[in-house]
């Protein structure tokens, strides 16, 4: 696997879809905003990215789930495999692509995200056990569930029943995917600061992004909800609302914007730090010299010097 990995307009999804199409790959989105349906251009999925010349390439992962509802990184790592699976089937080389840190490294790191049920059983054989019997039970573990395990009874019941499971279930965890090689976009900060202004002036004025908040709400997705996305959805939403006026809409919007690209490269330089060799590529240059570029570091014979 190939991962894309970058923060906010810096054109990972372009890029993504030119490689794809030069080594006959799909892609994969890790955009935790993505997965919605109907919410598109906030989101910035750039359909037209997709088309190649005349080869409109595959992606997954993208209009999933309906908005209102909380896809997760559980769901999201269960996705992703499906979709990997299905590409690899096919022949072709996946590429993961997107901006969203904790679902590129829940794959890469191969977090342990299992959807552990209530186990009644095991309940009820622990239901006559004090909290000083319960906290020996689980220090008998191999591994707590983290560090706060022992501050209530209920805490210590959750984290014995997710260890139970654990271990009887450690021969259905998935195979780490070591990729091939990690991209990363990235740019001068005044020129990334310069794009992210404009493009979000552009979604604003020309391609109706207060229309698209408009019929979610209209829809019945409740306005609260619409906020806990974030970003565009959270200024937009209070703006139609009257929270906010169009000027202070647009100057909080475009602030939280820069400070959300920020913070993605917080986490993909803290990555890095953690032993992740991220190849990092100018976004200021072309669209060939990077596409040049991204197959010369993969090695591909036709663009060997």
């Amino acid at each position: 696997m190939i991962v894309v990995l970058g923060p906010t307009a810096t054109g990972k999804t372009k890029f993504a879809a030119r490689l794809a199409a030069a080594i006959n790959a799909e892609i994969i989105s890790a955009d935790s905003r993505q997965v919605y349906k109907d919410m598109t251009v906030g989101t910035g999925k750039d359909y037209k990215d997709y088309l190649v010349g005349d080869v409109n390439i595959p992606c997954h992962l993208v209009d999933l789930a309906e908005p209102g509802y909380e896809y997760n990184v559980f769901e999201f790592k269960r996705d992703f495999y499906r979709a990997f699976n299905e590409i690899i089937s096919k022949n072709k080389q996946a590429i993961l692509c997107g901006g969203t840190g904790l679902y590129i490294e829940a794959v890469l790191s191969n977090y342990r995200l299992d959807e552990v049920p209530i186990n009644k059983d095991l309940r009820s054989e622990l239901e006559s056990y004090d909290d000083e019997q319960l906290a020996a039970v689980l220090a008998t573990m191999k591994k707590l569930h983290n560090h706060t395990d022992t501050d209530t009874r209920e805490r210590m019941l959750r984290a014995i029943e997710i260890e139970k499971h654990f271990c009887e279930h450690k021969e259905v965890e998935e195979e780490q995917i070591v990729p091939e090689i990690i991209f990363g976009l990235s740019g001068d900060r005044d020129f990334v600061r310069e794009k992210i202004t404009c493009r979000l002036r552009d979604r604003l004025e020309n391609e109706n992004m207060i229309g698209e908040v408009e019929k979610l709400l209209a829809s019945g997705v409740d306005s609260e909800r619409l906020k806990r996305y974030g970003l565009e959805y959270k200024y937009i939403t209070m703006y139609i609302l009257g929270e906010l006026s169009y000027e202070n809409m647009f100057e909080k919007l475009n602030i939280a914007i820069h400070q959300f690209s920020k913070r993605q490269m917080t986490w993909f330089r803290r990555m890095e730090r953690h032993g992740y060799n991220i190849r990092w590529i100018d976004c200021q240059l072309d669209d060939d010299t990077k596409l040049r570029v991204a197959l010369e570091m993969l090695g591909e014979p036709a663009y060997q010097k």
